[in-house]
């Protein structure tokens, strides 16, 4: 039997596997027009404040601060976690494909996500795609999110592989950029369907279409 041409494959799972947009979830809460203010205002900073969660805090935490400094939002700010499975739009279905092809070849999988240890749970009851991993690094158990390089070293330590035998695909540049550094052989994931040919040209068993 002949070796795997890489010791494993590490996937980002929200924007690559999993079609995230917080916009439904807050408008459930607070309609439309108003989850649309709240996104774009830069004095919160939704995704900054997303990212503390991510890395650690507690939704608790982050709700009751982020409702003290800016009260006018309060019913945004907690309408989020409250229907947070309304964000969570489906299943990017060609790259999941490829997750089950690879799973198939008996390719090494792993998954390194930003995503808080609270909320990831939903994700968990929803995708049973995500069952194909080996393991998967949820960066809000570990309170510390990408690109921190910390969190590539608590990696590979899990995967017991060093990381210049791995591939790792995010749609993040910051991210791609970090694991790079890291030593991770990185593809920026985007939606033009690119993937498939990316991981052919490293030799991974895929079929060509």
């Amino acid at each position: 039997m002949t070796s795997p041409p890489v010791d494993a494959v590490v996937f980002d799972l929200g924007g690559v596997l999993i079609s995230w947009d917080p916009h439904l979830a807050i408008a459930k809460a607070v309609g439309q027009d108003q989850a649309t203010r709240f996104l774009a205002d830069e004095a919160f900073d939704f995704m900054g404040w997303n990212y503390q969660q991510d890395a650690g805090r507690s939704w608790d935490g982050g709700e009751d601060a982020a409702v003290t400094r800016h009260p006018h939002w309060a019913g945004a700010i907690r309408g989020y976690r409250a229907n947070f499975g309304e964000s969570l739009v489906g299943a990017i279905d060609d790259t999941v494909q490829i997750l089950r092809e690879l799973h198939a070849a008996g390719i090494p999988l792993y998954g390194l996500t930003n995503w808080s240890e609270e909320l990831f749970p939903v994700a968990r009851d929803r995708f049973d795609f995500l069952d194909l991993f080996e393991d998967i690094i949820v960066s809000g158990e570990e309170g510390v999110a990408k690109p921190d390089p910390e969190i590539f070293e608590i990696l590979e330590k899990r995967i017991g592989h060093d990381l210049g035998g791995c591939i790792f695909i995010d749609d993040s540049p910051a991210n791609i950029e970090a694991a790079g550094e890291a030593g991770l052989d990185t593809i920026l994931f985007t939606d033009t369907g690119h993937l498939r040919k990316d991981l052919l040209l490293r030799g991974l068993p895929l079929s060509p279409a």
